[in-house]
């Protein structure tokens, strides 16, 4: 294989950097053409340790000022000389999702117990207890969501500020006081407080989570680990429903309710979990050595493989130290980024239907028929579902280097299945038929993974992508605080209106990705036109002289 690089010309969709890559079949070594100047390197060495745009001296010294500039913590391992294998690579890789990927799973996993556990607990006529109606359940999760979405950039900006290897676990210390807190409550006004308090202490808990395996994993990787984290998700629901349907028995034991012991012994297991994650943490690949882990993580060797690869793969992120506070210039400009609205519109409507319907699954499964009990385990064939078309999904569109096509497979699916329960005559009243179709279409293909990961790749800066991801969930819970209201009492229990608004809501999504498959397109020919206007010495110059920044830079193409 020969790989012949070029400076200073136009970068295809995926590829940020300075320098380009192109594949070309050769024997087994790979040829480096730069400024005229040829370099070969085995094929046995690493994609990331031989596709290097520090390899131009100039490019080289550009980055590093600025890694100096900003107290990179990162600097000591940067090396543009360095090389590894491709095998070192890959073990290495696996030692990372030991200690990164499946830690974020595991601490991701308490995010959704604590949140989710309320949909077992209105199985044990928790609404009843707390003389509430559908509406007022409808309330406290709105409640819980605008909470959650207001706290998500002050989070961020704590986060960075801090550091999320302190500010996560303490985060999830907190929220778990409070989810004990909820088996005491008596009354609608106590689901209302600690709702709100449970979303103030969870909003930017997963911008925060990604913004630290973005530390450790490349752009390519990324959307694949964090589809592991909603596989976690539908493995979560999958548990939790098996406990309740365990712990649900205990009514009555102690004077407590099914569902104050659930949100008693849920609360218990994730304030555990928190306690855990200051363990689990670190706070970049070259400061894993501390009292808890006097050894470390990585060898020296180890520790130059995953900075380089990371830099390599995107030299933006290492202008902008851990533990660097975003000021409110900086805040502005990530929210003024119009280039990122399209995939913030997409977060704001692909989840509705979903995010509406899920909710209400015990409610209406009891409507429907089925035993309090009996509820919790039907509830599991639709996260199995949605565990296989998510992994599918999420490979499909590593594979093709795709995503607004691939996830346009989302809201075909659903829209034709949400025309089933809005329009067949049967639905909601014939039991078995209702649950299937409600089985298949909660289990839909979730692109939520695919556009986290869109955000972050099109943000191309540290500074952007640390506001950027927190933006774009605020989007989705916007989506779902709308969404909570759509199923309302005078509905029941057909909830055609409701499901008629979800229908239309889902067949928007289509149009929506098409034009921003479009829209990256053409901002991405509105670049090459004035790119490639420049001589090779302007080009030269911009690349190291110009003011611009992240996404706006000339020679940054969006990913689409």
């Amino acid at each position: 294989m020969t790989v012949n690089v070029r400076s200073n010309s136009s970068s295809s969709q995926d590829s940020p950097q300075r320098i380009l890559v192109e594949e070309l079949p050769d024997d087994d070594k790979n040829r480096f053409i730069v400024d005229d100047t040829e370099f070969e390197t085995s094929s046995h060495e690493s994609d990331y340790s031989t596709r290097n745009p520090f390899i131009d001296p100039d490019a080289e010294k550009y980055y590093r000022n600025i890694y100096t500039e900003c107290n990179y913590e990162c600097l000591k391992a940067f090396d543009p000389d360095f090389k590894w294998t491709q095998e070192e690579e890959k073990k290495l890789l696996r030692k990372v999702d030991w200690r990164v990927a499946i830690p974020a799973c595991l601490m991701f996993a308490a995010l959704q117990i604590d949140r989710g556990n309320v949909q077992q607990a209105v199985a044990d006529n928790m609404l009843k207890d707390l003389k509430m109606s559908t509406n007022d359940y409808n309330t406290g999760m709105q409640l819980f969501y605008a909470a959650f979405t207001i706290a998500e950039v002050p989070s961020q900006l704590l986060s960075k500020r801090i550091g999320p290897d302190r500010f996560i676990p303490f985060q999830m210390v907190c929220w778990s006081i409070v989810s004990i807190a909820q088996a005491g409550i008596s009354n609608k006004t106590g689901f209302f407080v600690t709702r709100f308090f449970l979303g103030l202490l969870e909003g930017g808990f997963i911008a925060d989570l990604v913004l630290w395996l973005s530390y450790f994993y490349t752009s390519r990787e990324l959307p694949l680990r964090l589809s592991w984290f909603w596989t976690t998700l539908s493995i979560v629901q999958i548990i939790t429903a098996l406990l309740a349907f365990a712990i649900l028995r205990m009514r009555g034991i102690g004077g407590l309710t099914g569902w104050q012991w659930l949100l008693l012994i849920e609360g218990i297991i994730t304030l555990l979990i928190g306690i855990f994650a200051f363990y689990l943490m670190v706070p970049s690949a070259v400061q894993t050595r501390n009292r808890l882990h006097p050894k470390g993580w990585f060898t020296e060797h180890e520790e130059k493989i995953v900075v380089n690869r990371v830099l390599r793969d995107d030299p933006s992120k290492g202008d902008m130290n851990n533990r660097q506070t975003l000021t409110l210039r900086k805040l502005w400009a990530a929210l003024t980024d119009y280039d990122l609205w399209p995939v913030y519109a997409i977060g704001l409507i692909a989840y509705i239907p979903a995010n509406t319907v899920a909710p209400y699954l015990t409610l209406n499964l009891k409507q429907l028929g089925f035993s309090t009990f009996n509820v919790q385990l039907l509830s599991i064939p639709y996260n199995v579902l949605h565990i296989i078309l998510l992994l599918l999904i999420t490979k499909i569109s590593d594979i093709f280097n795709e995503r607004s096509l691939v996830a346009l497979l989302a809201p075909v699916y659903s829209t034709f299945l949400l025309g089933i329960i809005r329009w067949w005559s049967g639905s909601m009243k014939e039991k078995w038929p209702t649950y299937v179709i409600t089985t298949l279409f909660l289990g839909q293909p979730y692109i939520h993974a695919m556009c986290v990961a869109w955000v972050s790749k099109n943000s191309n800066s540290i500074k952007t992508r640390s506001v950027s991801s927190a933006v774009y969930n605020m989007f989705v819970q916007l989506g779902t605080i709308a969404g909570s209201q759509i199923y309302r009492t005078d509905d029941q229990p057909l909830y055609h209106r409701g499901n008629f608004q979800l229908f239309f809501i889902s067949l928007s999504l289509i149009p929506l990705l098409l034009f921003t498959k479009g829209y990256y397109i053409y901002r991405n020919k509105q670049k090459d036109l004035l790119w490639n206007a420049l001589s090779e010495e302007e080009k030269r110059d911009y690349i190291f002289s110009s003011q611009d920044q992240g996404n706006r830079r000339l020679d940054f193409r969006f990913a689409h």
